[in-house]
């Protein structure tokens, strides 16, 4: 606790040092009492904030007796503030009022905090700002300057000047300023675009106690503030906790669905055990930062009001921040070789520095000299050029995605996605069809399923009925009724009228219940004469809910409610006083909103003139059922479910029950668990989960390419087994285990089973149609099989079976009823055992899995978002091939360009060191020409090639020293350097020859041997390019990239030119030797061929030969895969015996089960 700075190392292995700040805080007396309620350990009396006093002394005496001094230790990394913990005795991160509070205390603290209270605890917290610095173009110029790379090129240009080679100097010192120029303005840029994109601020209305409120900056507001949402609504800036009114938000800035979602106030605490609050299980209850309320709804003078959870860089948008600041380290091979090679590189150097400076030693050459030649064989043979080279690739697949509408915000990923072994998919909305068509509806009536209405209008006026068009989360925004997919294709089937109180501007001062009624309007509901609520005090509310007798002036939601049949029927209250008569009107009094823990949503309802409430709950038919009285529930019930959800159909279950003597205000308040229980069974919704056109196509092109594919829903199990299916996922005569865990009650023990799933009953009365999808017949001779599993059997082999974990993910391709946390655990898992894992999802419930794969794609109409690296505005998954085609050319065209840089560098670095054997060296226009015009203009084309059009199987290379590479480098390197060797000697033998006698502190570049290597060399240059730019099986072939082709040729003819016929002022420019024998120069040509004959031939016929292939597995001594999933694989493929169908195992048992089957 004496520290002043902590080490701190991260899960990736990163360590780094931050200081500890220590900062005293005031605690406001008003706060004192219960103000660590929320943020104690287990010891809830003991504050995680210390106070400054030794452990055996006593409290500071403060000038004034009611506050106390406390000294808070902390220190902020990545953005995160953590503060010592004096029980633990370690620093923990500062929580808001996310951890460890009870649902009832946002309830009891409506009133927010005082001025001084929110000061004090913002002393503790910091500002509500996510501030994105964005750097001065002066300080961006600095570490630009200060970056290795421009570094060692301010170096090259200093010592090239030294050397008198003024062109060249300059050329490249102009060409690093406008990269360095390029650098800044791009980084600048981006800077910018992230600041504005998250530091909002605006103005805030806080409550400072009963009914006082104050308006405040955004920025100053602090955890346990109690904020009030205006009616035209507003972008949070902060973490809140919606307590009283409802809101209509857009989230898409943070999960790409831009489908409005309803936020409904937290419930309280039901029973004698306090429920804690948490984002994921009440995010239905949550405004998170960065999301955009659309519209609120209050009742009475009350307002929308919310309390503040979490601030700045703790919010759920600074988390996202947070990963774009702070990425993932990529952990890719490529990346982690090439920084291997520059080292091997750098070792050539060494040794080419020794041999320059004993040749130079021995020839009496100057120190100056000799210092200047040696270190400028550094900057030949670790070209400064690399880094950016090995990008160009990148850059241009960057571009060609975008052109198809894929966008990308982490460039480094596109190489990633070339290696991709695995694709995850969702299935609602990215398989199948956003929407869902209405198939039919299966009422039960007598404990019995009736036969199937096609035409949902048909059914006869009733609860279930009432229940489809009531059961929904739907509202109304600018004139339009807007909600999820599936409530709105399932209000739609019942020709039923939706209707909000007033239009968009005064509809949200009040809380009047939404109203759905037939669309006939002669339909009435026959009850006892009613009171007019127009022209007496004294009233009866039916649709409202409130059955108390009281004066019109004192229930001011009386009179709000009553309005709403005003404004919409301008005679209902003389028609009402008139007529024994009511208009069937269902007024939808509560909304408990979806939740995928739950996996249901209700209502509270109450017909107009009814005497009591109803509440209906929609969800999974398994919950729904669970939640009825077994009396209701057909007996058939799991077969009839069976029998469609295996032919892809979605199906929902509806129930209800009657809530007597509930008043409207005991609806607002009443905890969810205790309604949603003693259910009557209605019937099923059956609705048509159709699969995109373009899934199927794109599945088989995976699996021709031996990508994996697996399927991770929220839906039913059967469900997805039929979708995976029909898109190929699985064969036709492929077998699928489902894998049930379960916990026994009875003794505590979890077990999992084995079984087939049964196939539909084609002779069922309920499915007899012919619209029915074709069922699948399952061949379960095959050896090969996949496994199906479901969320909690998932969460059972993860915790107790970890023995057979990877076994599951390794062989399962159906994973069903999976909560968003634990798609995300799938993906990493399957990373673990060595998978390069995508995932493709719609963003919404799969933003986790989107940021953990090595490749998440969204599927959005945004044009870029934060949620994954790659977003895709086509609604269709045609963008995964086209994803892993074009990171599998950028990956290719990045070990190309990689090898021809190293290769330029060696056969420059070659022909250095050969002409330094005789004092020589290039000239200025020679190095000018060999590093800009040629290698320059190829470095710039050579990525240019487009990807190829079809996925093959085989993945391209991933390392940088696998056999492949090794050795077509090794081989290269010999054969230019034999080239160059032969040339050299032999213009040594010519009669014409005439040796040149060496200048002190010259260069003495006009020589034979100089003229003869760099005319031979820069042919290799040109010919190891063409070598290089393969194009099949990844990349279109050669001739297809247009200005890499006529730069190819225009080089050629250059370098024909020079060497055949060259004019006197090329001569002289490049510093040349007139060499008259033409024959000689004829010969140079045809070694050039024969140079390009078996560079061909390396490249093409050696390195990527099975030949070497087998001999490289023989030196390594290679016996199994290096990938465990590959491991795991094979011990599948040789265990016949295993599953043990039927059998069920028990956690207890495992380790003995095992040990006998060999589990490793």
């Amino acid at each position: 606790d004496q520290a002043s700075c902590v080490v701190l190392k991260n899960q990736f292995g990163v360590c780094s040092v931050q200081e500890v700040c220590i900062k005293q805080v005031d605690i406001a007396p008003e706060q004192y009492q219960g103000y660590y309620n929320s943020y104690t350990t287990d010891d809830d009396d003991v504050p995680l904030i210390s106070p400054n006093v030794d452990t055996e002394s006593s409290p500071i005496k403060t000038s004034q007796s009611s506050q106390l001094k406390y000294e808070m230790r902390y220190f902020d990394h990545n953005c995160l503030r953590y503060i010592w913990d004096l029980p633990l005795f370690t620093f923990k991160k500062l929580e808001g009022l996310d951890e460890k509070v009870d649902l009832n205390w946002f309830h009891s603290n409506t009133s927010g905090l005082t001025a001084v209270g929110q000061s004090t605890k913002r002393e503790i917290y910091g500002s509500n700002i996510m501030n994105v610095e964005v750097k001065s173009y002066t300080r961006l110029l600095f570490e630009e300057v200060l970056n290795p790379f421009y570094v060692f090129q301010l170096f090259s240009v200093v010592l090239w000047c030294f050397e008198e080679y003024y062109y060249y100097s300059c050329c490249i010192a102009i060409m690093s300023m406008i990269s360095i120029s390029i650098s800044l303005y791009e980084t600048h840029k981006q800077e910018q675009t992230l600041h504005d994109m998250v530091n909002h601020t605006g103005m805030l209305v806080v409550c400072r106690g009963e009914e006082v409120y104050e308006e405040i900056d955004s920025s100053v507001v602090v955890p346990g503030d109690a904020i009030s949402i205006p009616e035209q609504g507003l972008v949070m800036s902060c973490d809140a906790v919606l307590i009283s009114g409802n809101c209509i938000v857009n989230e898409s800035m943070l999960t790409g669905e831009s489908v409005p979602v309803t936020k409904t106030p937290l419930p309280h605490s039901a029973g004698d055990v306090p429920e804690m609050y948490s984002s994921d299980l009440h995010k239905r209850h949550t405004l998170f930062s960065g999301t955009k309320i659309i519209q609120t709804r209050y009742y009475g003078n009350e307002k929308v009001k919310a309390i503040v959870m979490r601030t700045g860089f703790s919010t759920a948008k600074g988390e996202l921040v947070r990963s774009i600041l702070f990425p993932k380290p990529l952990g890719f091979r490529f990346y982690v070789d090439a920084m291997k090679f520059v080292a091997v590189l750098s070792l050539m150097a060494l040794c080419g520095f020794i041999y320059t400076v004993a040749i130079y030693v021995k020839d009496e050459v100057s120190i100056r000299q000799i210092i200047i030649k040696s270190l400028d064989l550094i900057t030949i043979i670790v070209p400064p050029a690399l880094p950016a080279a090995m990008t160009v690739g990148t850059v241009y697949a960057q571009n060609r995605l975008k052109r198809q509408g894929i966008y990308c915000i982490s460039p480094p990923r596109i190489n990633v996605c070339g290696k991709l072994k695995l694709i995850c998919f969702d299935k609602t909305g990215t398989l199948t069809e956003e929407g869902l068509d209405m198939w039919g509806v299966a009422p039960v009536f007598n404990n019995e399923f009736q036969p199937v209405f096609k035409q949902v209008s048909d059914l006869k006026r009733g609860p279930f009925l009432v229940g489809l068009a009531s059961c929904h989360s739907l509202t109304i925004i600018d004139g339009e009724i807007v909600g999820d997919p599936l409530d709105l294709k399932m209000f739609e089937s019942t020709k039923w009228i939706f209707e909000e109180a007033g239009n968009d501007a005064t509809k949200f001062n009040t809380i009047v219940p939404t109203v759905v009624r037939p669309s006939t309007a002669d339909v009435f509901r026959n009850v006892e004469p009613i009171q007019s609520w127009c022209n007496t005090g004294t009233q009866s509310y039916g649709a409202m809910g409130v059955t108390d007798t009281t004066t019109a002036n004192t229930s001011v939601a009386d009179e709000l409610l009553a309005s709403h049949y005003t404004t919409h029927s301008p005679d209902t209250c003389s028609f009402l006083h008139l007529s024994s008569q009511t208009p069937y009107e269902v007024g939808i009094i509560r909304q408990f909103p979806f939740s995928s823990s739950l996996q249901r949503m209700s209502v509270i309802t109450r017909e107009l003139g009814a005497g009591q409430m109803q509440l209906y709950s929609k969800g999974s038919p398994e919950i729904i059922s669970s939640l009825c009285s077994p009396v209701t529930v057909p007996t058939d019930f799991h077969d009839v479910l069976i029998n469609y959800t295996q032919q892809g159909f979605r199906v929902l279950a509806v129930a209800y029950r009657e809530l007597e003597k509930l008043t409207w205000h005991q609806a607002q308040k009443a905890a969810r668990d205790k309604v949603e229980k003693d259910l009557t069974f209605l019937g099923l919704i059956i609705m048509q989960n159709t699969l995109k056109p373009e899934t199927t196509p794109v599945i088989n092109i995976l699996k021709d390419a031996m990508i994996r594919t697996v399927m991770i829903t929220g839906d039913n199990m059967l469900t997805a087994l039929s979708v995976a299916r029909d898109c190929h996922m699985v064969g036709a005569n492929e077998r699928v285990v489902m894998i049930n865990g379960v916990i026994d009650t009875a003794d505590n023990i979890p077990t999992l089973t084995f079984t087939y799933p049964e196939t539909p009953r084609r002779e069922s009365r309920l499915l007899a149609s012919d619209e029915m999808a074709t069922h699948h017949e399952i061949n379960v001779n095959t050896d090969f099989y996949h496994f199906a599993v479901n969320g909690k059997t998932f969460a059972i082999i993860r915790r107790y079976f970890p023995h057979l974990f990877e076994r599951v993910v390794v062989r399962g391709t159906i994973f069903a009823r999976m909560s968003p946390d634990q798609k995300t655990q799938l993906v990493e898992s399957l990373q673990d055992i060595g998978y390069c894992v995508g995932m493709c999802g719609d963003g919404a419930n799969d933003c986790g899995a989107l940021k953990a794969a090595h490749a998440g794609i969204s599927l959005s109409e945004a044009e870029a978002s934060v949620a994954s690296p790659f977003t895709s505005n086509t609604p269709n998954i045609r963008c995964v091939p086209t994803v892993i085609r074009e990171g599998r050319a950028a990956l290719v065209t990045s070990f190309c360009m990689f090898k021809y840089m190293a290769l330029y560098s060696v056969i420059e670095f070659v022909s250095c060191l050969m002409l330094y054997y005789i004092e020589s060296n290039f000239g200025d226009w020679q190095f000018l020409y060999i590093d800009l015009v040629i290698t320059t203009s190829i470095a710039l084309f050579m990525g240019k090639t487009e990807a190829a059009k079809v996925l093959v199987a085989q993945r391209p290379q991933g390392s940088l020293f696998g056999p492949a590479v090794i050795f077509s480098v090794i081989v290269q390197v010999f054969i230019q350097l034999s080239v160059q060797s032969f040339v050299y000697i032999y213009v040594q033998m010519q009669p014409w020859y005439v040796e040149m006698i060496p200048l002190p502190d010259s260069d003495n570049i006009l020589c034979y041997e100089n003229t003869a290597v760099f005319c031979i060399s820069i042919f290799q240059y040109v010919s190891v390019a063409i070598c290089l730019s393969k194009g099949f099986p990844y990349r279109r072939p050669l001739y297809t990239n247009i200005l890499y082709l006529v730069t190819l040729v225009l080089l050629t003819v250059t370098n024909l030119w020079i060497l055949i016929d060259p004019l006197p002022f090329i001569l002289s420019i490049f510093q040349l030797e007139l060499i008259e024998d033409f024959q000689f120069r004829l010969v140079l040509l045809g070694v050039v061929g024969i140079n390009m004959v078996l560079s061909f031939f390396v490249e093409y016929f050696c390195a990527e030969s099975k030949a070497l292939k087998w001999l490289s597995r023989v030196v390594r001594c290679k016996k199994q895969p290096r990938n465990r999933y590959k491991i795991v694989e094979k011990e599948l493929r040789h265990e016949m015996d295993w599953p043990p169908m039927h059998v069920t195992l028990k956690a207890d048992h495992l380790e003995e089960y095992t040990n006998s089957v060999g589990v490793s």
